[in-house]
């Protein structure tokens, strides 16, 4: 499926196969070489279960390679139906593992003419974390990335540069509850040595990554995988009765875990069917990997963990990327996951980008200048304007009428990678706050701000949003800068404007500025007084 050489600018469209122990996932993405970036336009998931290997060779079975050769087969027609380019396919721990691992490829290549890449379990890792880079926002701090698999559990150290560690330790999902799990419920006498052996095989790997971590860091932990996911989606269930989208970003602590593992063992596998959300593969594996998971984090002391969507299929987009000379290095790559993120959402609804970033520019002014006299949000509060500044528009692409609702709908569903799901939510909130009403507590979006703090934020900056707007009022650029003077004595914030044309007396911006100001003084309990400089010295 390779096509000739495109233009450097021009869009690709490239797949990407994981051939794991228990399925078979593929990706398909939209490569824009410009930001660059890439969206994820079509998933695929087969659970063809290649770890069910033969007990007394350790080969795969007949019937476990048939069925991944379907399953590839399926994975390359929606490739092709999708103009993808290139199909690059990687194969994991249980071909890696198998005597008949490289006879099995063979067969894959010589009946579909798909080459696939048997990797290793440290090479897997790295594109696991060049995947979690892709998808979080790492803010050179340190991060512990786990990737539950079924044949093995990858262990990765990184703060956005270089990985500090890469391991890959055979203790997955799979393989534990094939090799080591007999009875149904699981008895004590086996849970008790399953928790002893996993403990025993993370010794080495999570001495490593202690070895690797300097006295006083305190690294987040990220969790990547379908078992890591289950139980994110089995935790919100419980403690809200829902399940978070995105699941990217989403918490739970180790002392939730724990009390999942308990659960979990008490139930026999037609038990475990009957929760909601479970499937009945995972069902049989489930146990062993909460299992995994709870004793990582008990050794490596983390409280809690945060779930990443983007893993080793995403990485392999971001490793032929940077093969590509597409992205010049991995903390290019890394450092601006979310700015390449809203800028490509933009793109993708036609926002006029000069009027926006204009509008941004404004806003972060009014902010800066007013930090610690009106508000005390720092960086990551200002970060979250910027993007609400650069996506206000977006709701154009649906229709003018009311296309600050249009903007916020399509915020809260647009792909902002780095995000979590109420950071996301409170964008969206402030992009459809820019005009008309105030928030308002029977507003439904303002009440999916679940956080009183986010309440906060989009009740105070959204009123920096209008005024950023009224300031490019007819998106020419008539105003060049903003300088704002606190009269603390009157409680009066003098906006002093110079023009861009000294001719301009900026009408419409001064009766815009006029008609929104009336939400900023209310907030912020001050009186906002314009005042055209370029007209007084002209």
């Amino acid at each position: 499926m390779n096509s000739p050489m495109l233009p450097a600018d021009q869009e690709r469209i490239l797949a990407a196969i994981d051939v794991g122990t228990n399925s078979i996932h593929m990706v398909v993405t939209r490569i824009q070489p410009l930001l660059p970036a890439f969206t994820v336009i079509a998933r695929d998931k087969t659970t063809v279960r290649l770890g069910d290997r033969c007990k007394q060779t350790g080969r795969l079975t007949p019937e476990a390679m048939q069925r991944a050769i379907v399953a590839l087969k399926r994975c390359q027609d929606i490739a092709k139906s999708l103009n993808a380019e290139q199909i690059i396919a990687v194969a994991t721990s249980a071909v890696r593992e198998a005597p008949n691992g490289q006879e099995f490829l063979q067969q894959v290549e010589d009946e579909l003419g798909l080459w696939v890449n048997l990797i290793s379990g440290t090479e897997e890792a790295r594109r696991i974390y060049l995947g979690v880079l892709s998808g979080m926002n790492f803010n050179n701090q340190p991060h512990i990335m786990i990737d539950i698999g079924g044949g093995s559990t990858e262990l990765i150290l990184g703060d956005g540069h270089e990985p500090r560690t890469l391991s890959s330790t055979k203790v997955g999902a799979v393989r534990l509850s094939s090799e080591l799990i007999t009875t149904d419920p699981i008895s004590n006498t086996e849970f008790h040595y399953l928790q002893s052996y996993i403990r025993g095989m993370w010794e080495r790997p999570i001495d490593e990554v202690r070895s690797q971590l300097k006295p006083d860091e305190r690294p987040r932990m990220v969790g990547t995988s379908g078992t890591i996911e289950t139980l994110a989606i089995l935790h919100s269930r419980d403690k809200f009765g829902t399940v978070p989208a995105p699941l990217n970003g989403y918490q739970f602590s180790l002392k939730d875990l724990r009390e999942w593992v308990n659960r979990l063992r008490k139930l026999s596998y037609a038990d475990r069917l009957l929760i909601p959300g479970m499937s009945d593969r995972r069902a049989e594996i489930i146990l062993a990997g909460a299992l995994i998971l709870q004793e990582a984090m008990t050794l490596l002391g983390a409280d809690s963990i945060a779930i990443c969507e983007r893993s080793l299929r995403e990485g392999v987009i971001v490793d032929w990327m940077l093969a590509h000379g597409l992205i010049e290095d991995r903390l290019r790559y890394q450092s601006s996951v979310r700015q390449r993120s809203v800028l490509k959402t933009a793109q993708k609804y036609q926002v006029n980008l000069d009027h926006s970033q204009r509008v941004a520019e404004f806003a972060l002014s009014l902010f800066d200048q007013t930090q610690g006299i009106l508000h005390n949000w720092s960086g990551e509060e200002r970060e979250l304007l910027w993007a609400a500044a650069i996506l206000h528009n977006c709701g154009h692409h649906v229709g003018h009428s009311s296309h600050h609702k249009h903007s916020y709908y399509l915020i809260r569903h647009a792909e902002l990678l780095g995000y979590n799901e109420i950071e996301i939510e409170t964008i969206a909130n402030l992009a459809r706050y820019h005009r008309k009403n105030n928030p308002k507590k029977r507003h439904e979006s303002y009440r999916n701000l679940t956080s009183k703090k986010h309440r906060k934020i989009v009740e105070q900056l959204s009123s920096f949003l209008r005024l950023a707007v009224a300031l490019d009022r007819r998106q020419i650029g008539a105003i060049r800068s903003i300088k704002c003077q606190y009269l603390p004595d009157v409680q009066e914030l003098r906006l002093l404007i110079d023009s861009s044309q000294p001719m301009d007396d900026c009408a419409l911006e001064l009766w815009s500025l006029d008609y929104k100001k009336g939400s900023f003084e209310t907030e912020h309990g001050i009186k906002l007084v314009p005042v055209l400089r370029s007209s007084l010295t002209s």
